[in-house]
């Protein structure tokens, strides 16, 4: 079979994307601060609406996120050397997982939905933490001449991954106004991400010791 050769718009795709994009790591940074500032929006005596919305944002963020990573920055991380953290980054993005789960099974009335929100809210962080701290130090000294590369990727498939959902992305930032402004969190991001994929017309119309070893 003859080699695929890439067409001239498919070439200009790349081109675009490896010029806009962020680092993977930056664009990890910046997932984890959009999470975090709504994590902290988060009251429990919020209007239903607006717990439900910011739960909502947070959980179709999240989901992204880790496909990201599972998806193009471990296997990078392992085709350098396997560690520990990044052995057991997958496990707890499972456990995220189970918790956002249970968490579309309450409903903000419930009782347990504030508890199964905050040990979302805690397991994560943590997760953060660990990666804020010694894999994203360590992922620029071993990956440092393919950052770039890792972010343009990143930043295709998170617009694949992003447009389906728009609709959720979409009701979980109208849900979460509270004070008349939307929450500025990883539900923005996304949203942005899904109009960046969206043709150029219709968007005119409207450090601590390395767990790599290195």
């Amino acid at each position: 079979m003859a080699a695929r050769v890439p067409t001239p718009a498919r070439t200009s795709m790349n081109s675009l994307f490896s010029r806009i994009s962020p680092s993977i790591t930056t664009m990890i940074r910046m997932d984890h601060m959009h999470v975090m500032t709504t994590f902290h929006q988060y009251e429990a005596q919020a209007p239903d609406r607006v717990k439900q919305g910011l739960v909502d944002t947070v959980c179709v963020a999240l989901e992204i996120h880790a496909q990201l990573e599972e998806e193009i920055f471990y296997p990078a991380l392992r085709n350098v050397a396997e560690t520990d953290f990044v052995k057991k980054s997958v496990p707890e993005h499972d456990e995220m997982r189970r918790l956002i789960s249970q968490l579309r099974k309450l409903k903000p009335q419930d009782a347990g939905y504030d508890e199964t929100f905050l040990q979302l809210m805690n397991n994560v962080m943590h997760h953060v933490a660990d990666e804020e701290t010694l894999l994203l130090p360590a992922a620029e000294r071993v990956l440092a001449d393919q950052l770039g590369e890792l972010g343009a990727q990143m930043t295709k498939r998170r617009l694949q991954l992003a447009a389906p959902r728009s609709g959720e992305i979409a009701g979980g930032m109208v849900r979460s106004v509270g004070t008349g402004t939307i929450v500025a969190g990883a539900g923005a991001l996304l949203a942005c991400s899904y109009l960046l994929s969206r043709p150029r017309s219709l968007r005119g119309a409207g450090a601590r010791h390395s767990p790599l070893g290195r």
